[in-house]
C-alpha cells in the first residue's frame, strides 16, 4: 500500500542546458486545465488504490513555483482535499522551489497549505557558472530565497548543488559548499553532471564543445563535499544526500527502501500493489487518456519477485545504512546471502560492501563506484 505521493508540475520559466525531465515552457499551456486533471487523477487513483495514511508528499518538476500565485493556491487546496484526510500528523509535505520564482505570498500560501520542507534548486554559486547551465537566476536571488524562506518560518531547507560542470574546478565546488552552508540550511543533494541526450548539454557533447572536468578531479569534488558537509554536522546518509540529524528525506527514503508510492501527472511513475506504472509525458495525451478512461497510464509492468529482490539490492545500497538483512528476508522469504552470496562475496572481498552483521552496506571505496556495484545485481 502507497504511503507516499509524487506530484509532476512540468511547467518552466526557462529550460535548463543539462535537464532532460518532463518538461514545458510555462508561456501559452493550458496550466488551469492540467491542473484540473491533476485534480481528477488524485480522486480516481485513490478510489482505485486506497491508502491508510499518507507520510510524504513531493512536489516536483518542472518548476513548480513557476505556477501563479492563484495556480499554486488552487493546486495546493487539490492536494488537500483529496489526500488531507490520509495525512499524518508527522507529514513531510516538500515542494521543489527555484531561485527568482518564489515570491513571499507564494511562500506564505505553501505554508497555508501544509508545505513544510522546501527543495530549492541553487546547483552553483558562480553566476558564470549559472549561466552555463541555463539556470535564470543568480547567487544573489539564492541567498535572497533561503532569507525568504526562513522569514517565513521554513525549517526544513534543502540546496541541490551540482559539481562535474563544463569548466568547473575544485576551487569553484569547494566556494559553492561554503556559500551554501553558509546559509543555514538542513539538507544538501548534490548530484554529478550526467550528460542526457535530448539536452542542449548533450548536442554540445557531440560537437566537442563542452569541456568537462577529468574524472580525477570529479572524484576531488566528491571527497570534497563528503568531507566538508560531515565536519559541518551534515551527515550522508545516502550516496548524494547529506543532512542535520532529523531532516533527512523520508520521501527519497520511500524510493531507496523500494517502498511503494503514487505518482500524479505528466510523465510521473507510481509503484503500486507491485506494478510500476509510467503516465503519459506529453501534456495533450496525458490529459486525453484522463478524459478517455480516467487514468494516464501508458505503461503498466508488473514486478516479478527476481526484479523486485533486484531493486531492493541497488536501490537500498544507495544508502549509507545499506540492507536490512532481517527487512530483506521479510519482503522475500528467504535470506539475501541466499540469493546474491556469489555478489555478495565478490564485492565484500572487492572491499566495495562491507557486511555489518545487520546489513550489508557500500564501503567508503564502494560510494565512489556505487554504479559498479549496483550493476552486480542486475539481471541475475
Amino acid at each position: 500500500m502507497a504511503n507516499a505521493v509524487y506530484l509532476h508540475i512540468p511547467f518552466c520559466d526557462y529550460i535548463c542546458h543539462y535537464c532532460d525531465f518532463n518538461k514545458v515552457f510555462m508561456q501559452g499551456q493550458p496550466v488551469d486545465d492540467y491542473l484540473e486533471h491533476m485534480n481528477t487523477e488524485m480522486k480516481h487513483t485513490l478510489e482505485r488504490f486506497p491508502t491508510n495514511g499518507i507520510d510524504t508528499i513531493f512536489v516536483g518538476g518542472g518548476t513548480p513555483t513557476a505556477l501563479s500565485e492563484e495556480q499554486l493556491e488552487r493546486f495546493l487546496k487539490d492536494v488537500q482535499h483529496q489526500f488531507g484526510p490520509y495525512i499524518s500528523d508527522k507529514i513531510e509535505f516538500s515542494m521543489e522551489a527555484n531561485p527568482g520564482s518564489v515570491t513571499p505570498e507564494k511562500l506564505r500560501i505553501m505554508k497555508a497549505n501544509g508545505v513544510n520542507r522546501l527543495s530549492i534548486g541553487a546547483q552553483a554559486f558562480q553566476d558564470s557558472l549559472l549561466t552555463r547551465l541555463g539556470r535564470g537566476h543568480s547567487v544573489a536571488e539564492i541567498r535572497e530565497i533561503v532569507q525568504m524562506a526562513q522569514a517565513a518560518d521554513f525549517k526544513n531547507l534543502s540546496l541541490d548543488l551540482m559539481f562535474g560542470l563544463p569548466e568547473q574546478t575544485v576551487d569553484q565546488f569547494d566556494e559553492s559548499i561554503t556559500k551554501a552552508l553558509s546559509l543555514g540550511i538542513t539538507h544538501v543533494s548534490s548530484y554529478s553532471l550526467q550528460v542526457e541526450r535530448k539536452t542542449v548539454f548533450y548536442n554540445q557533447w557531440k560537437k566537442g564543445q563542452l569541456p568537462l572536468p577529468t574524472e580525477d578531479a570529479e572524484a576531488d569534488m566528491y571527497a570534497l563535499l563528503m568531507r566538508r558537509l560531515e565536519a559541518e554536522g551534515l551527515k550522508q546518509y545516502e550516496i548524494s544526500n547529506f543532512a542535520k540529524v532529523g531532516y533527512e528525506s523520508k520521501h527519497n527514503i520511500t524510493y531507496w527502501k523500494n517502498n511503494e508510492y503514487y505518482g500524479i501527472g505528466a510523465g510521473a511513475h507510481s509503484y503500486i500493489e507491485g506494478v510500476r506504472r509510467a503516465n503519459s509525458g506529453p501534456l495533450k495525451q496525458y490529459m486525453n487518456r484522463i478524459d478517455e478512461t480516467g487514468f494516464p497510464y501508458m505503461e503498466e509492468n508488473v514486478l516479478t519477485k527476481d526484479e523486485r529482490m533486484e531493486e531492493e539490492m541497488f536501490m537500498g545500497l544507495r544508502m549509507r545504512e545499506g540492507i536490512s538483512k532481517e527487512t530483506f528476508e521479510r519482503k522475500f522469504g528467504q535470506p539475501v546471502e541466499a540469493v546474491f552470496g556469489e555478489q555478495l562475496n565478490k564485492l565484500i572481498n572487492t572491499g566495495l560492501l562491507r557486511d555489518t552483521g545487520s546489513h550489508i552496506a557500500l564501503s567508503e571505496e564502494g560510494f565512489f563506484l556505487g554504479n559498479e556495484v549496483f550493476q552486480e545485481f542486475l539481471a541475475v
